[in-house]
């Protein structure tokens, strides 16, 4: 079944193969719509050549620009932003310009021609996070960055590392991991009432003589709590312990200023709410992690010298936390996706948290479902309990044209085990996306749980 859009002044009617109209009649523009449990394919063609920033837009012709440059959003419902988000599709030319340069002139040669892009890159990931591009070491994913900061600490038994119950289960392993090799003493602050980290339980842990770091996930990925990143990081302030935050699910989603989140480290992504290509990163490193001399303990030929038989010379700046080999055309392409997320600015991430809080009020309706979500802040991941395999119900929807992902026990032991829950169903909008959209969504959901 194919739907075709008739434009018809601010809004479209949507018609059914054979020119029959849907029984929704018309829909917001770019929006979608829900057919007799089928797959959709959406038929939209924006003006890609019109010069959107000759004009004082409005928030439909803003979101319209959204949605043309984005051109997986015409496809598909795509709520699987926590997971990868679609692209903009300059970055995606950005990305395939360059690897044709490789095959044309040569992966070095290509290197040194795209030095400035290159260079662009780090600027606009530190304006990003309101730092310098100084203190930007690019890295392959938001794991290896912490992995990276936390090799700078020299642990040893009986060494404390403070967290959180919510972090992510990659940060958690390589916390126990350390535990069982060096004898490090993991802890865990307790939740507030209503969900999130305790900041008060953080200080009382961390006033400790061995306590030797604190460690925060700032938006889990298995619910959509957002914990108190500000006031952990005051917490550490004031009792001189390094503070380390992977914000993986929140550049792109929020807005993020290393400053006033007072942390040593922040490890992010690419492919997520920033809508770059997958298998690239970054981590912050601040000024005053550099300046008391740390380093990865596997230290690269990118980020020191080697100068004498027995010593060797950092980098100056963070990307003493670098490797040497990069592929060029993910750096490129996470540069433009930077630039990108800094002309959207703002806006785009105050419409993400207005369709998340959107989508939870239409999930609220749905018979056989409960909201998962806890705390004072949410994000834009949207976690559903509906009794079925939820990794089940992913492929239904996705058959049906739906993009959602599911969060598994192992995704958050600690969370899902206090919620006696062996999966939830996760939805995550992000600023393309429509209304119409999540009605499309929701509908769908509510179907299948008919069943």
């Amino acid at each position: 079944m194919v739907l075709r859009r008739v434009r018809c002044g601010g809004e479209q009617t949507v018609t059914r193969a054979g020119g029959r109209k849907s029984v929704f009649g018309k829909i917001c523009t770019c929006g979608a719509t829900w057919v007799a449990r089928k797959p959709i394919r959406v038929i939209v063609s924006p003006d890609s050549n019109y010069n959107y920033s000759q004009m004082q837009m409005t928030p439909q012709q803003t979101l319209d620009t959204w949605r043309a440059q984005t051109p997986g959003c015409h496809e598909r419902v795509h709520l699987n932003n926590a997971g990868a988000a679609l692209p903009p599709a300059s970055v995606v030319d950005t990305m395939t310009a360059h690897l044709s340069r490789e095959a044309r002139i040569g992966g070095y040669e290509a290197e040194a021609e795209a030095k400035s892009g290159i260079d662009d890159c780090y600027t606009r990931l530190g304006s990003l996070v309101g730092a310098s591009a100084r203190n930007v070491a690019i890295v392959e994913n938001a794991t290896v960055a912490l992995a990276q900061a936390l090799s700078s600490f020299d642990f040893a038994p009986g060494d404390r590392i403070v967290t959180t119950r919510l972090d992510y289960p990659s940060n958690q392993l390589m916390y126990l991991s350390l535990a069982r090799r060096c004898g490090v003493e993991i802890v865990r602050a307790e939740d507030l009432p209503e969900g999130g980290v305790d900041p008060a339980s953080v200080a009382h842990l961390a006033d400790h003589p061995r306590c030797r770091l604190v460690a925060l996930t700032w938006v889990p990925t298995n619910c959509g709590t957002v914990q108190d990143a500000h006031g952990v990081g005051a917490v550490c302030e004031s009792a001189g312990v390094p503070y380390v935050v992977d914000a993986c699910q929140v550049v792109g989603q929020l807005p993020v200023d290393v400053e006033a989140l007072r942390c040593d480290f922040l490890a992010a992504t690419g492919r997520k709410f920033l809508r770059g290509p997958r298998g690239i990163g970054f981590l912050y490193v601040s000024d005053r992690a550099l300046q008391r001399g740390a380093y990865p303990l596997y230290v690269d030929m990118r980020g020191a010298k080697w100068i004498a038989s027995s010593d060797f010379q950092l980098a100056d700046n963070a990307r003493r936390f670098e490797n040497w080999e990069f592929a060029y055309a993910l750096v490129l392409g996470l540069g433009e996706a930077a630039r990108h997320a800094l002309e959207a600015g703002t806006a785009a991430m105050h419409r993400t948290q207005k369709l998340a809080r959107a989508l939870r009020e239409r999930l609220a309706t749905v018979k056989n479902l409960e909201l998962m979500d806890r705390g004072a802040k949410t994000s834009a991941i949207v976690t559903v309990a509906t009794g079925r395999d939820s990794s089940a119900l992913v492929k239904q929807l996705r058959a049906l044209g739906v993009n959602t992902s599911a969060s598994c026990r192992e995704d958050g032991v600690i969370d899902m085990d206090e919620k006696h829950q062996a999966s939830i169903l996760r939805l995550s909008p992000h600023y393309y996306n429509t209304e119409a959209e999540l009605d499309v969504a929701v509908a769908a959901l509510a179907d299948l749980l008919k069943g």
